[in-house]
């Protein structure tokens, strides 16, 4: 007996014919399957129907609306505001520059009714002393007008008769000499005077040395009457110690004085502004 009789065989056992002719013929059969379902292509999928869930408006979103909407209406109320402010100072805007139109017309007017009463103030004074100085020296009876007029003669004649002599003359000279020149108020020469600058000027050439202004010119030396005049007085218009104005007479019933500016240092006859009143000094 061999000695490997009795070592069992290491070799797989046979498969019986049959089985592998099954086996290989389930797999030809799966294959063939495959094969044909990979030449009819993908199998059409059938459609899904799918429900999709929407998020809910959570509580922090609707503030977010709210406060949106508030903040919109602020800016309206705002731009309300700022429109009925602007209104507001257009209209008073308005109102004050229609007051001072207003104010500006009532000015003016109140200047030229001022102006207009002055005026009439002065020539109401002026007739007052011409009448006064025509009821002194008139003879009883005749018109005022005649009177006037032989009020006026008389004293030309009265005045003609005087001459200027010494410090007279030279100050007659003088106002005579600047006839024509310019008047500016405030001047004092040598080419354009006001009207107490101008009588100043003529007695400081005699040695006198008057007062500046008008008010103080009219209350020196000695008052004398119109009707009794000489060359040299001072002649002035208005009261004594509140003159206005002041001139020099020059004899021949005329003076010489700075009248204004219109037509500056001139000689005019007494009747074309008859004085208030005059004093004496040389």
């Amino acid at each position: 007996m061999s000695h490997t009789a009795h070592i069992p065989s290491h070799r797989k056992p046979r498969r019986s014919a049959p089985k592998t002719a099954l086996r290989a013929g389930v797999a030809g059969g799966v294959l063939s399957t495959i094969a044909v379902a990979g030449a009819a292509g993908p199998a059409q999928a059938e459609p899904v129907a799918r429900t999709i869930e929407m998020p809910t408006i959570t509580d922090g979103l609707s503030t977010a609306v709210a406060a949106s909407a508030q903040a919109t209406e602020q800016v309206a109320q705002d731009l309300r505001t700022q429109a009925q402010q602007d209104e507001a100072a257009a209209s008073a805007a308005k109102a004050a520059k229609k007051a001072k139109a207003e104010a500006v017309r009532k000015a003016e007017a109140k200047k030229k009714a001022e102006a207009a009463a002055k005026a009439k103030a002065e020539a109401a004074l002026r007739a007052s002393r011409t009448q006064a100085r025509t009821t002194l020296s008139a003879p009883t009876g005749g018109s005022p007008a005649s009177t006037a007029v032989a009020t006026s003669s008389s004293s030309s004649s009265s005045s003609s008769s005087s001459s200027a002599t010494g410090s007279a003359a030279s100050v007659v000279s003088f106002v005579k000499a600047q006839v024509g020149d310019a008047y500016v108020s405030g001047g004092t020469g040598p080419n354009s005077w006001d009207c107490s600058g101008l009588v100043q000027a003529a007695f400081r050439t005699v040695g006198v040395d008057l007062p500046r202004i008008s008010q103080a010119q009219s209350t020196v030396g000695t008052q004398v009457s119109l009707s009794n005049l000489q060359p040299g007085d001072i002649l002035y218009w208005g009261g004594a110690g509140s003159a206005y104005h002041v001139a020099v007479y020059v004899g021949g019933g005329e003076f010489v004085g700075a009248q204004n500016s219109s037509t500056g240092v001139v000689q005019r006859s007494l009747s074309y502004d008859p004085p208030s009143g005059a004093v004496r000094v040389l």
